[in-house]
């Protein structure tokens, strides 16, 4: 088993696009997300709205994950959460041949430090989808809390909070 010892986050550029669209095409990497993988055509319209989110803070934004060989490992998020005021969503996919690795908890644990050290005020909010068990075993492992599940622009939906006093 390959082990990857070092992570890097760097966020998206116009000009990785392409990269993003190879990610967000395939189905079993998108099976959780939306179900289905991405169209070109929707792939870029969501591609914009990211780049669009990534100018808001120098902090928060959408982030190519990738290993010292530069090699792409996939993606994260740490944005404003657009449902739920005074908090952070968090998130990330990974192409297919790095899961069940252990990157995903280095990502969380990237992600969740980010959040503690620059905006500490805030909760921290994730969401997934109920049949992802993996996801859901990974953030009850920082102590996230679920708090809401049900259906959310017709894909199923479950939210879980770290509220900032954890």
């Amino acid at each position: 088993m390959e082990i990857i010892n070092t992570l890097r986050f760097k966020k998206y550029l116009p000009t990785d696009f392409n990269e993003y669209f190879k990610l967000v095409k395939d189905d079993e990497v998108m099976k959780y997300i939306t179900g289905i993988g991405m169209t070109e055509e929707q792939a870029n319209h969501k591609f914009t709205s990211i780049l669009d989110k990534s100018s808001i803070d120098e902090q928060l934004g959408y982030f190519k994950i990738y290993d010292e060989n530069e090699t792409i490992l996939g993606e994260c998020k740490i944005v404003y959460n657009s449902h739920l005021e005074n908090s952070l969503e968090i998130g990330y996919m990974l192409k297919k041949e790095f899961w069940k690795k252990g990157i995903g908890t280095k990502i969380c644990e990237h992600l969740i430090s980010n959040a503690k050290e620059n905006f500490s005020t805030l909760d921290i909010i994730a969401v997934i989808d109920p049949e992802n068990i993996a996801s859901r075993k990974l953030l009850e492992k920082f102590n996230f809390e679920s708090y809401w599940k049900g259906i959310e622009n017709d894909v199923p939906t479950e939210k879980l909070i770290l509220n900032k006093t954890k």
